[in-house]
């Protein structure tokens, strides 16, 4: 999600690996032993720990996985990626595409044995605008043309009740003041999943920081996480719709920072999953295990840098444009995730969406990144010169949590020193939940982040650096870029072709003025117990979903 990873969906984490855990993995080869885990069980693992379970605050991967799973929406995406009917019945869309109406199953409940009601989905879209909420995900709900969404989330418009959506017995009708090809989509992300009003104000401020903080919607409930806790478990829901089709009890959940360690742990059969692109050398181990199978996703990692006025050299056009024509991005991917990922070319990644012709988005938008050492050079001269300077000192902010941050960030501040005489590049890096943090409130001068997509559609990627945006880290603000963006969203909303042209332009505002450095698109792969049946991969969104999951 979002994200952040993580991701967010949203971000995810960056790290290290050493010599000795190389090592290691090499001599395990590519022996598998089946886990022996009841059959009721299966094992997984997330590299850095869940921040929360507040459905309108969470941003990041992790904390998805979490809730994605224990909440269930209107709909639910299938093993095709097509949205399905879940705790709706049926979605139908106007003519005009203003008016949608989600008539609910008969018989709802929560985890708790309470009714599950159409109000219950009117509260999430409320509090997800309402501006005490400080949700950073309410922008979602904004540039969907909800009525009145920007109006009370900007706090012109206080009155909560004048927000396009309502409940009239079982249903729930949301009215859109101009069509949004990615509403629908947002009837299946966890941010919109139903909220227990009642449950919410009675535990206040502790809501959502424990799991006895937090009542729940979906196929399964979470247990055993106290808020810092580095497992917890998802317990099938007994009151889920659906609970006679879920066929797995419990999934065991577990923090495992090292890739290494959870490759071996899959090995010695306590996971049945383990990501192998955490490294080069993890993935050339393990990539023709027969257990192999793709971890599908639309990430992007980047680098934003921070434009507030208290990094004066990034304020400067030519020193970021020379920083951009110095990354090696085939270099980067050589050096730290030779795994499937491949160079950026572009913010919105392959396989997020397509124009009419089939051609792939992030083909049609590309403009152009390159690696010119040469233009560099000239470029950070002329730059210093104006800031009055001989030399400068730059510090890259990346995630602590996993392998490939140290490998990308060493080999830019190799590249970049080289290329930019009287350049010194300094390295930090910080667990994933600080990262999130620092990046947040602008602590840092050059980060590295990345974003996955939460809906098959360009504004998921888009939406970031829009002016006032809470994930535009380096606070930029473009009119060329906001106005490209606001069309997309409007005037060309149902045109694929035409919103398409509107990301290109904005795209090029984002290479013009060198306002971020896309890194390269992540992709990879895992080793998965075979005998895993049922589980769903999404490239966005709720990245696995264990709805129908079981070991055959």
């Amino acid at each position: 999600m979002a994200g952040l990873q993580s991701i967010t969906w949203k971000r995810v984490g960056l790290g290290t690996l050493t010599l000795a855990s190389v090592a290691l993995l090499m001599a395990c080869g590519n022996k598998t032993t089946s886990t022996k885990d009841n059959k009721s069980e299966i094992s997984w693992y997330t590299p850095t720990e869940i921040i929360t379970l507040d459905i309108s605050k969470s941003t990041d991967t992790y904390s998805g996985l979490a809730i994605g799973n224990s909440g269930s929406n209107l709909l639910r995406v299938d093993a095709k990626g097509k949205l399905q009917p879940d705790l709706a019945k049926k979605v139908d869309v106007s003519e005009d595409g203003l008016t949608y109406t989600a008539t609910l199953r008969d018989g709802l409940k929560w985890s708790d044995g309470s009714a599950l009601t159409a109000e219950d989905f009117v509260y999430t879209w409320k509090r997800m605008v309402d501006p005490t909420t400080a949700s950073e995900y309410a922008y979602l709900a904004t540039e969907s043309h909800l009525k009145n969404a920007e109006e009370i989330n900007s706090g012109k418009n206080p009155d909560l009740n004048s927000l396009g959506v309502k409940a009239e017995g079982n249903k729930v009708i949301f009215t859109l003041t101009e069509p949004a090809p990615q509403f629908k989509s947002l009837l299946s992300f966890s941010s919109f999943m139903p909220q227990k009003e009642s449950f919410v104000k009675e535990v206040g401020k502790d809501y959502g920081t424990s799991s006895e903080k937090q009542v729940y919607s979906g196929p399964y409930t979470v247990k055993d996480w106290n808020g810092t806790s580095g497992t917890f478990k998802l317990v099938k829901n007994k009151n889920y719709w659906d609970a006679k089709n879920v066929k797995t009890q419990t999934i065991k959940v577990q923090t495992v920072k090292k890739p290494d360690t959870a490759v071996q742990m899959y090995k010695q059969g306590k996971l049945d999953f383990a990501n192998i692109s955490g490294t080069s050398a993890i993935y050339n181990a393990n990539k023709k295990n027969k257990d192999v199978v793709p971890v599908l996703e639309a990430t992007t990692a980047y680098m934003v840098y921070n434009q507030t006025g208290s990094v004066e050299a990034l304020s400067n056009l030519k020193i970021r444009q020379a920083l951009n024509l110095a990354t090696d991005r085939k270099g980067i991917v050589s050096a730290a995730v030779d795994t499937g990922s491949k160079p950026a070319t572009a913010l919105a990644p392959e396989g997020l969406a397509k124009l009419t012709d089939g051609k792939d988005l992030t083909k049609y938008v590309a403009p152009g990144y390159k690696y010119d050492e040469k233009e560099a050079a000239k470029l950070f001269k002329e730059g210093l010169a104006e800031l009055g300077k001989e030399s400068l000192k730059l510090t890259i902010t990346a995630d602590a949590d996993a392998p490939a941050a140290k490998a990308a960030v060493d080999y830019i501040k190799e590249t970049w020193e080289k290329a930019l005489p009287g350049l010194t590049v300094e390295e930090k890096f910080v667990p994933f939940k600080q990262r999130l943090e620092d990046t947040k409130n602008q602590n840092f001068e050059v980060a590295v982040t990345l974003w996955g997509g939460d809906y098959p559609e360009g504004s998921t990627f888009y939406g970031l650096f829009k002016s006032g945006s809470a994930y535009n880290y380096g606070k930029f603000t473009n009119a060329a870029y906001d106005a490209a963006y606001e069309k997309a969203l409007t005037t060309d909303a149902l045109d694929t072709d035409k919103a398409a042209n509107d990301y290109k332009a904005a795209e090029k505002a984002l290479y013009d003025n060198a306002l971020y450095n896309p890194l390269y698109f992540r992709s990879g792969k895992g080793l998965q117990n075979p005998n895993i049946k049922g589980l769903v991969r999404s490239s966005t969104g709720l990245n696995v979903d264990f709805t129908y999951a079981y070991k055959k």
